[in-house]
């Protein structure tokens, strides 16, 4: 392999480490964008867990207990999605791509704000609609 030949001279040999540190540096915002991957797959299983929740435990007596646990898993779930958008922001500001064509900050906050609205959203349905129905007008 190229990086394997011997350096000619120390200007090669400079050339090599830089090239490694760079693609390193790639390796890393990889890592970062699976990092970000598993946060909303945890947010969207928090989520889950929510609405499973109220599924299953729809006839809980007091009436109001399924809704609150449920909302505490839904709500939990934006959160975390919002989380892992700053990190992934916070972590990208730092780190500039080389050979790789990465994923831009804005791609991941709006994933994360869709998310968290959508959890929101979510909860107040739980609290505004009757039993999992429209109330009747």
């Amino acid at each position: 392999m190229a990086q394997d030949d011997p350096p000619e001279h120390e200007d090669q040999s400079t050339h090599w480490a830089e090239f490694r540190t760079d693609l390193a540096e790639d390796r890393t915002i990889m890592a970062m964008e699976r990092t970000y991957a598993g946060w909303i797959r945890t947010a969207f299983a928090a989520i889950g867990i929510g609405l499973g929740f109220r599924a299953v435990f729809g006839d809980f007596e007091p009436p109001w207990l399924a809704r609150a646990i449920a909302t505490v898993f839904i709500l939990a779930g934006g959160w975390l999605a919002l989380a892992a958008a700053r990190r992934a922001d916070k972590t990208l500001s730092r780190l500039h791509a080389h050979e790789l064509q990465g994923t831009r900050p804005p791609n991941f906050r709006l994933l994360s704000y869709c998310v968290a609205f959508g959890a929101v959203m979510l909860t107040a349905g739980l609290w505004i609609l009757n039993d999992g129905s429209i109330a009747s007008g």
